[in-house]
């Protein structure tokens, strides 16, 4: 039944953001017309967090090593907040081009063993 996820970033400045996606993460992409990327991602996960609210969703990127990470991004004149550590990972938010921010961690919790692509749950 699910073969996969579809993640969407809202930006006020997506021409900035789709760049920094292809060019500054080197996210394989496919142009599905007028400039309109779609971004591959590597294996995912999702959780049910306790809110008040339906309807809110949050969007992380994984590394293996924020720090790494980080120093990197700086070297590309990327801003990235400062890494909190979590207990359940280490977090850092890197500005977009667009002026909104991306949650990267590192994780230190158990990780499911990702699906194979096509194959469907159900």
């Amino acid at each position: 039944m699910i073969i996969g996820a579809h993640s969407v970033i809202f930006s006020t400045d997506p021409e900035a953001d789709r760049a920094f996606l292809r060019d500054v993460l080197e996210l394989p992409n496919v142009d599905v017309g007028e400039g309109w990327l779609i971004f591959g991602l590597p294996p995912a996960e999702v959780a049910v967090h306790p809110s008040e609210k339906n309807d809110v969703h949050e969007l992380y990127l994984m590394c293996d090593d924020v720090a790494a990470l980080v120093a990197e991004m700086s070297q590309r004149g990327v801003a990235c907040a400062p890494v909190k550590d979590l207990g359940w990972g280490l977090l850092t938010r890197v500005t977009l081009p667009g002026g909104g921010a991306l949650g990267i961690y590192q994780p230190r919790h158990a990780r499911p063993e990702a699906m194979n692509a096509g194959e469907a749950t159900g």
